[in-house]
């Protein structure tokens, strides 16, 4: 019996199981949804998990959120300016905006909060998202009691004085650990703020026992409109077949569809036309040690790109989930012509490949059964094309950390947005100030590219910012760093009764407010 053969049969056990059992009591006019795993914290300046992003995106809000089509739009703030040099931005707060225990909201507020995330004191893992506001980093090294770039100018006026221009930062002030949080709330709760947390958002937490359940209320008092639910009811169920055996027997009522059953939902009557798609902001990769040989050969690493099928690959063993990458930023936001694609062409690869001449390589992995199968493809491109390749299946924290040393020749990977600007899938992954750990794990330099990169930071416009972009786009897929697969589109599957329902590309887009 095959393996997804095993599953389907374990499966029909599992909801003949749990349909004999007594399924839980639900609350009248919550939604139900799955977590897979118990959020680390919900205190905005310590978050770095999508489960913990996509709750706080709930209890809290920022200056301001992004617009279904990715653009920045007001939140907290009505409006904004900024200087013509790109260095001051000045934000307009709304005056109507309350926290849950009743208290209005000021700009020193924000000022407080960004200062919180910021100090040593509260070990936040965020405090890039905040590093280019003027005055920073002094306050950081204790060299200073505030930072001079956060001014308020009244109680419903901010101001933002940056180091020097860059051109996302609107973008990064859409992020978690830019949510405003009450000062008196987290001074009296201290460390329990994270499990206790008190915000401006549509929700409020009114219970949360770990490992089992989160419960959401929608507040009657939300200055931007009440939600449609009386509350969200997250249930915490880590095994991927008890979570569709109980969305199947309606105790929950959407589930992100698994790659397993995706053929299944799709295809079926029932649940077909319950499925909702919706193209993600990430890329997917077999990165390429650029440090050290073989792969530090530029035209071995175009040869890895030759020597294997992606669109076949793609449009088989993945099940057309996704879209053909031509670069490492995600087609729905490069605004510039893609770059050149590596066509497959077995015959210049082995042809390069013989020339090189190079040993074994060792190909690291995680050990989920669909990275599996698709290393075993890649494998066997590779070796079609003459280039022993030896798969290394590790648990996910000592493949991240064999990564991070630069052990791999070769690893598979993803890159999933943390805020929709190309800046996100160049800067971390390609410049090499980032070289190693920080992101840059294919461990790739071209000083070409950090200036590219750079300039794009700094550009007064779009237009410019995509210029720069662009050509660095086009130089490392001409590099070959990686092989770049797909970007995956996401699924989810709702139960017939959830009306208006609708699935965004970033977690934090989703107030609970549809």
């Amino acid at each position: 019996m095959s393996y997804y053969s095993m599953k389907r049969l374990f499966f029909s056990l599992m909801v003949f199981f749990l349909s004999t059992c007594t399924s839980e009591n639900r609350l009248p006019g919550y939604v139900y949804y799955r977590l897979n795993t118990n959020p680390t914290t919900l205190d905005p300046a310590l978050i770095v998990d999508v489960t913990g992003g996509s709750i706080a995106a709930k209890l809290f809000n920022g200056l301001v959120r992004l617009k279904e089509d990715l653009s920045v739009m007001p939140d907290i703030a009505e409006r904004w300016s900024v200087s013509k040099d790109g260095m001051v931005y000045t934000f307009y707060l709304r005056e109507d905006v309350r926290f849950s225990n009743g208290r209005p909201l000021t700009a020193h507020d924000f000022k407080y909060s960004f200062e919180r995330a910021l100090d040593p004191k509260t070990k936040s893992p965020n405090t890039w998202v905040f590093e280019k506001l003027s005055g920073a980093k002094e306050f950081m090294k204790g060299q200073s009691i505030g930072v001079g770039g956060i001014r308020v100018l009244d109680d419903y006026t901010l101001e933002l004085n940056l180091e020097r221009p860059f051109s996302s930062f609107l973008n990064l002030l859409t992020m978690t650990a830019a949510y405003v949080v009450p000062k008196e709330k987290v001074q009296e709760l201290g460390p329990d703020f994270s499990g206790r947390p008190s915000g401006t958002g549509p929700f409020t937490l009114s219970e949360w026992l770990p490992n089992r359940h989160l419960i959401l209320e929608a507040r009657k008092d939300y200055f931007d409109g009440t939600a449609k639910v009386r509350g969200i009811f997250y249930r915490i169920i880590p095994e991927e077949l008890t979570a569709l055996a109980e969305f199947e027997l309606g105790n929950l009522d959407v589930i992100t569809v698994p790659a397993s059953e995706y053929s299944r939902y799709r295809k079926s009557p029932e649940w077909s036309r319950l499925v909702s798609s919706m193209n993600g902001l990430n890329t997917y990769y077999l990165g390429l040690n650029c440090s050290r040989p073989p792969f530090d050969d530029p035209d071995l690493r175009r040869a890895i790109n030759y020597a294997i099928d992606r669109e076949k690959v793609l449009m088989t063993l993945y099940e057309g989930r996704g879209r053909l990458a031509r670069g490492p930023v995600p087609d729905v936001m490069r605004k510039w012509p893609a770059p050149g694609a590596y066509p497959y062409d077995p015959g210049k690869a082995r042809e390069i490949i013989k020339k090189a001449k190079p040993p074994a390589v060792n190909f690291y992995i995680t050990a989920e059964q669909e990275v599996v199968d698709i290393a075993e493809v890649i494998q066997a491109y590779l070796r079609e094309a003459g280039l022993d390749v030896r798969i290394r299946q590790l648990e996910w924290s000592a493949f991240k950390e064999a990564i991070n040393k630069g052990e791999t020749d070769m690893f598979w990977l993803s890159w999933w947005a943390d805020y929709p600007d190309p800046e996100n899938f160049l800067f971390p992954l390609f410049h090499s100030s980032n070289y190693g750990p920080s992101g840059n794990r294919v461990r790739y330099r071209n000083k070409e590219v950090d200036a590219l990169i750079e300039k794009g930071q700094r550009a007064g416009s779009v237009k410019m910012r995509d210029m720069y972009y662009g050509k660095a786009e086009g130089i490392i897929v001409d590099d070959a760093p990686w092989v770049f697969f797909w970007h995956r589109t996401d699924y989810t599957v709702r139960q017939a009764w959830v009306k208006d329902y609708k699935i965004y590309p970033i977690y934090s887009m989703d107030r609970g407010l549809d």
